[in-house]
């Protein structure tokens, strides 16, 4: 089989990493999340997957707030089956596939103009997409006014520049009428961090962005309401991290400030 060369940015290239990451989850023995169709996608790429040096927690990590991300997701179309879906940065995520969401549903896929051209080659007609930069305005008008939103981002707080991400969140909450909003929720050091890790190091990314209180987005005129903080160092998929992780990660969990500066689940009603 041929394997497709991709040519992204720095920025873009990012999907890689999550992508490799849930691909090599599912060749575990035991995987948190068992995303095979992100392995079937990652060998059909022609990339140096190897250069990215992922280690066991952030292969764990995120498998496990994809899988929680996930469990939000079905959870709110079990209660909405006329619901909308949004996944912001989608970037390769499998997501619509994992969720395999009813008829009733209209997922919306949004990232980059390239990036969604890229996702038409390995996830065609699963999904409605729409190429935009999230910055800038005008991408929602696509989107269904009068309907439950689930509202999904993965991974994207720390990528959007100054105070984007909330005048992001303003604009959604403001053209829907009801919803949630699940992200994975950096804190300010988690967040800052990042730019010294050395997957992220090495792609080039200087990410510099998050929040401590999970009820500071409260504050952000976005009508949002703090529903639910998960978090993962206390989550029961722990027990199948590799041991040395495993354990680091069961120490940590002992307290709140540590357990948040690991990886944690944010759930939003507005």
């Amino acid at each position: 089989m041929q394997r497709l060369r991709v040519d992204l940015d720095p920025l873009r290239e990012t999907l890689l990493l999550t992508l490799y990451a849930r691909a090599l989850d599912a060749r575990l023995p035991h995987p948190i999340l068992g995303d095979t169709h992100s392995a079937d996608i990652a060998d059909a790429i022609d990339y140096d997957f190897a250069k990215l040096e992922l280690k066991p927690s952030l292969v764990c990590g995120t498998a496990l707030r994809a899988k929680k991300l996930d469990e939000a997701v079905r959870a709110f179309v079990a209660r909405h089956p006329d619901a909308v879906v949004l996944d912001l940065g989608c970037g390769l995520d499998t997501r619509v596939l994992r969720c395999d969401p009813p008829a009733g549903v209209d997922w919306y896929d949004v990232d980059f103009p390239d990036v969604v051209d890229l996702r038409r080659r390995f996830l065609p007609d699963r999904s409605l997409c729409i190429g935009a930069d999230l910055t800038t305005p005008g991408w929602l008008a696509p989107l269904p006014r009068d309907r439950p939103t689930m509202i999904v981002a993965e991974g994207l707080l720390p990528f959007l520049p100054g105070d984007a991400f909330q005048r992001m969140t303003r604009q959604l909450t403001a053209h829907l009428t009801t919803g949630e909003l699940a992200i994975n929720g950096y804190t300010r050091f988690a967040a800052w961090s990042m730019k010294y890790h050395p997957t992220i190091k090495a792609i080039g990314i200087t990410a510099a962005q998050g929040f401590d209180d999970p009820h500071d987005p409260e504050t952000w005129n976005a009508r949002l309401t703090l529903v639910e903080e998960q978090l993962l160092a206390r989550a029961p998929e722990v027990a199948d991290f590799p041991r040395p992780l495993r354990a680091a990660t069961r120490l940590m969990s002992h307290s709140t400030a540590l357990s948040r500066q690991g990886a944690r689940i944010l759930r939003y009603r507005f």
